[in-house]
């Protein structure tokens, strides 16, 4: 009863993060899966199934606040699809022993990647309205999709910080654009996990809770990323996943480390840590200064009210 209730909490902790940068649920979850043991492609296949309840309920919210590029999700969902059955039915091929560290070193890798890509850029901005090509979005979904399924995440880490980068859409559109088209995917990942795990894969309880979790979560979530900094929360949900995963590699049997060099590692990847969120909060609230001083320049903005025009004959 203890594990659901905590796969109750992280589902809402890893939706509410998802919904907020565009990613990190399904990496989040598995990394959790892992922790306590569980099958490297069981754990993949649990939160994928959990994630078509969740990415179907954060879709309709972000919709609804007008967070959702439509012409973005035809064009990158399909390949997504694609490449996540075949991640699915390639993990689901490989041993237990075998995958283990190929996941973990795929979560490891994204979370240095979320780490250093919120703390160091934030979230850029430039050429808003520009059409994103085909020929852009499909070799991206293909490549996320297979990330997502064979890493137990990853269509966020891959697909917003890409779209991001193009700076061609609006980041609340990015998200809430990778974050609809992610159910393709997750239906996808789930029907390769059955054609190469069979039901007896997957943990139905589990994956259960993890999808009532994320629904109660999608709708604030929406809202969150309107408000919350996603630079803060993106070096924060960062060094978790970095921390937690390497405790795993350091313990595994490749690596067999000992309790002094684990120590160490988190010692240092601590302090780390702590001094990107430090360094995000500082840039926000420069950013936020510099906001404000602008907003200051011009008549009427620091209160919020429309510049006055005044109109001369």
């Amino acid at each position: 009863m203890q594990t659901l209730v905590l796969l109750g909490l992280v589902g809402l902790l890893a939706q509410l993060v998802d919904g907020s940068l565009g990613m990190a649920y399904g990496v989040t979850s598995t990394t959790l899966l892992l922790l306590v043991g569980t099958n490297p492609a069981a754990a993949s296949a649990t939160v994928h199934l959990a994630e078509i309840g969740t990415t179907l309920a954060s879709g309709l919210s972000h919709w609804r606040l007008g967070n959702v590029d439509w012409k973005v999700v035809r064009r990158i969902a399909l390949p997504g699809a694609i490449g996540a059955f075949a991640g699915a039915t390639f993990l689901s091929w490989l041993s237990t022993e075998a995958a283990a560290p190929i996941m973990s070193g795929i979560l490891l890798a994204l979370g240095v990647y979320i780490l250093i890509r919120f703390t160091a850029w934030g979230t850029p901005r430039g050429q808003l309205g520009k059409p994103i090509r085909r020929r852009f979005l499909t070799p991206l979904g293909l490549l996320a999709g297979f990330v997502d399924a064979t890493g137990g995440g990853g269509w966020g880490p891959v697909g917003t910080p890409a779209l991001l980068a193009s700076g061609r859409i609006e980041p609340r559109k990015v998200v809430g654009s990778i974050d609809t088209s992610e159910f393709v995917v997750a239906l996808a990942a789930s029907l390769g996990f059955l054609v190469g795990l069979g039901s007896a894969g997957v943990n139905f309880a589990w994956a259960a809770v993890l999808l009532i979790g994320g629904v109660i979560a999608a709708p604030i979530a929406a809202w969150i990323v309107r408000h919350f900094p996603p630079r803060v929360l993106g070096s924060a949900v960062g060094g978790l996943i970095i921390l937690t995963n390497v405790r795993t590699i350091l313990r595994s049997d490749a690596v067999g480390a000992s309790d002094t060099a684990q120590n160490i590692a988190y010692l240092v990847i601590a302090l780390l840590w702590v001094g990107a969120i430090a360094w995000s909060v500082r840039a926000h609230l420069a950013d936020r200064r510099a906001e404000a001083a602008e907003a200051v320049a011009v008549p009427g903005q620091a209160s919020g009210e429309e510049p006055r025009v005044e109109v001369r004959d």
